[in-house]
């Protein structure tokens, strides 16, 4: 495609400096090929310019994991709008669902993805040519080979049927870079190949400086959560539940029922998830790393959740729930789904903010007359309480895939294979558990457990850029899709099946006339 080819080339030697440093930007002059990829330190680069579509960013970029994610998916969902920050007209309309093929939030989630790919490409071409450590070599490869993953698998979430494009692309003309869609089930195919040929061959852990980089494990849990999404709508192949079941407990650990030996397991304060003081602990599996105030790898998105006009704070307030009516509240949203005890509210959320000027406490009331002394409630996960009035950037983590995930993912797929087993309710209830809620009620149907997995799903993981994937393919128990259902219960009644896909960016279409649009946004 003509216009990844473009945004690719411009950017192929920005890498970072060594395996040492993988989050440290070192850009270089602008060399040919022939010149470049000489060296080990040329391979470590390549492979660190993969990783650094995660986490890079700037007041005027966004990438996938550093808030790209959140205007260009999350306000799509059914627990996030954009707030009176967010100005933007192709955010505003994706959160009703009436984005088009020209949307911009659309072409950056699909340039960005492609372009990180590229760059997959073109390491594992490179590196194979560079005489270096044989074991460095094979690692990074692997490393290579799990981030294409990765992205290929948010790409065919979101598109479906998309070109699979697994070799690097050195052409002369133009009209080879159109590339024709290929089936979701091939493209998914290359995720379980790269997935399963990663996990063979990288570590278990890194030492410090290097924690963060793909591991055994989170290739295995990853591939464990693609075979729950094929298992799932749309493909819904239920014989991949079972496949689900055995590679979560190749990564869970000995004492949850697994066969890991990673050292996961869920820390027992949920902050400590995301607070930056405990990134990278045992919870753990792959994260966006971020760095605070660093050459712009701080995470742009804990800003843009604090109510603006706050002394000594920096917020504008772009994101926040979705109000919708439920009985006579009409300011029901995702925070009032929590149970007052569930430990998980009140670090999802806060419901006023302290000013490091004057001491006041601010907070943004509610006029509800069901529930009186209402107020906002904003999202707090991204919080960095070392950068609130230094900078805007905070230097929070964001879980690609942490152990809690890996439990739930067990639980349901456990549950979808053999009905709510006696592992299934373990694996659910290990994460109620640290949340401070009761075991589940003994004895629910497979339907009745499914339900259950869901909401934790939805509770646990929420604003973590999971709420999307998990609306287009969760199902009833008659099989089929609540997409709709649920995005009409908030509001969105102009939510249709054809929505469940991104349509194709029309820019792509143009330069390629091999790819044909997605139903519905003809």
């Amino acid at each position: 495609m003509k216009s990844i080819k473009y945004f690719l080339l411009a950017s192929m030697t920005i890498g970072l400096s060594s395996c040492d440093e993988f989050l440290k930007e070192d850009p270089k002059s602008f060399l040919s090929e022939e010149q470049y990829y000489k060296t080990q330190t040329d391979a470590i680069n390549a492979v660190n310019a993969v990783y650094f579509l995660l986490n890079s960013g700037g007041n005027s970029v966004q990438t996938p994991y550093n808030t790209l994610f959140n205007t260009g998916m999350n306000m799509a969902s059914d627990d996030e709008d954009p707030g009176p920050g967010a100005t933007n007209a192709d955010v505003r309309s994706l959160s009703v669902l009436a984005h088009s093929s020209s949307n911009l939030r659309i072409y950056e989630l699909w340039q960005q993805h492609f372009a990180a790919i590229k760059k997959a490409n073109v390491a594992l071409e490179k590196i194979r040519a560079i005489d270096f450590d044989n074991a460095l070599k094979e690692r990074l490869l692997a490393e290579t080979k799990f981030l294409r993953a990765l992205y290929y698998f948010n790409v065919v979430r979101l598109y479906g049927d998309v070109p699979l494009i697994v070799e690097y692309q050195k052409y002369v003309n133009a009209n080879d870079y159109e590339i024709a869609k290929s089936s979701s089930a091939d493209v998914y195919k290359q995720i379980e190949k790269d997935l399963t040929e990663a996990a063979a061959v990288l570590p278990a852990t890194y030492a410090s400086p290097n924690v963060g980089r793909a591991t055994a494990g989170a290739a295995k849990a990853l591939l464990a959560k693609v075979y729950l999404t094929k298992a799932s709508l749309p493909l819904n192949i239920s014989a991949h539940y079972a496949d689900a079941v055995k590679k979560a407990e190749e990564a869970l650990s000995v004492a949850d029922g697994g066969t890991g030996n990673y050292g996961y397991d869920l820390v027992s304060n949920y902050a400590e998830v995301f607070l930056p003081a405990f990134k990278n602990n045992k919870e753990h599996i792959f994260s966006a790393q971020f760095k605070s105030n660093s050459l712009n790898q701080g995470n742009n998105e804990y800003p843009r959740s604090i109510l603006s006009g706050i002394p000594g704070l920096t917020g504008n307030y772009a994101h926040m729930v979705r109000y919708y009516t439920q009985g006579n509240d009409k300011f029901f949203s995702i925070y009032k789904l929590f149970r007052p005890d569930d430990k998980r509210r009140n670090v999802t959320f806060v419901r006023n903010f302290t000013s490091p000027s004057n001491g006041r406490r601010y907070a943004l009331p509610i006029a509800n007359t069901a529930v009186p002394n209402d107020s906002t409630p904003f999202w707090n996960k991204w919080q960095d309480p070392a950068s609130l009035s230094v900078t805007n950037q905070s230097a929070a983590n964001v879980p690609i895939i942490r152990y809690a995930e890996l439990l739930l993912i067990h639980a349901e797929a456990e549950n979808e294979a053999n009905g709510p087993t006696a592992k299934a309710y373990k694996s659910l209830n290990k994460v109620r558990t640290r949340a401070g809620l009761p075991d589940l009620t003994a004895g629910l149907t497979k339907d009745q457990f499914r339900d259950s997995v869901y909401l934790d799903r939805r509770l646990e993981l929420t604003y973590e850029y999971q709420r999307w994937f998990d609306l287009i393919r969760q199902k009833d128990a008659d099989g089929k899709s609540t997409f709709v259902r649920n995005q009409q219960k908030v509001g969105k009644t102009n939510a249709a099946e054809k929505h469940r896909l991104y349509p194709i960016p029309q820019s792509e279409i143009d330069n390629n006339k091999l790819l044909v649009q997605n139903p519905g946004f003809e």
